[in-house]
């Protein structure tokens, strides 16, 4: 099997910066390119809220859709050019920012860079907090078409 691109999920957390940094270092092993995707997850915000202290409502905070997409977009953008500066050296990098499901945005961008290898971080959440927030590395490695690298960060005690 030849390795000819790896792309890279990336975000703005300790554990897709540690993927990141393997990532380059086998793009660098394999001569490889590399894309690094960051998604834009859709937020959900309340039309009214409640006080969760007084059990009074709050007012609502007239937040315009379009500049928190613009601000969400920023920093996705803002994390991308980190990575490549931290990582990239003079290696060429392509870049993706998709909107949506993690997991499917990772999926997407796969197809499109004609990835060879995806590698993604992983909170290694386990128990009930595993199955409320769910596992994006785990839903890319399922779906793949192409080999996953799951890159587990040990935190020090």
């Amino acid at each position: 099997m030849k390795i000819n691109k790896i792309l890279i999920a990336v975000d703005d957390n300790k554990y897709a910066e540690h993927a990141a940094e393997v990532g380059f270092d086998m793009a660098q092993l394999f001569g490889a390119d590399v894309g690094l995707v960051s998604i834009v997850a859709p937020l959900i915000l309340p039309e009214s809220s409640t006080d969760v202290i007084t059990g009074l409502p709050m007012e609502s905070m007239n937040i315009d859709e379009a500049e928190l997409i613009k601000i969400q977009s920023e920093s996705a953008e803002n994390v991308i050019q980190q990575t490549i500066k931290k990582f990239a050296g003079d290696r060429k990098v392509t870049h993706f920012t998709e909107y949506g499901s993690t997991a499917d945005g990772i999926l997407k961008c796969s197809v499109e860079f004609n990835a060879d290898l995806i590698v993604v971080g992983t909170h290694n959440r386990t128990g009930l907090n595993r199955l409320i927030m769910g596992s994006v590395s785990e839903h890319v490695v399922r779906h793949s078409h192409v080999p996953v690298l799951v890159v587990p960060l040990r935190e020090e005690s």
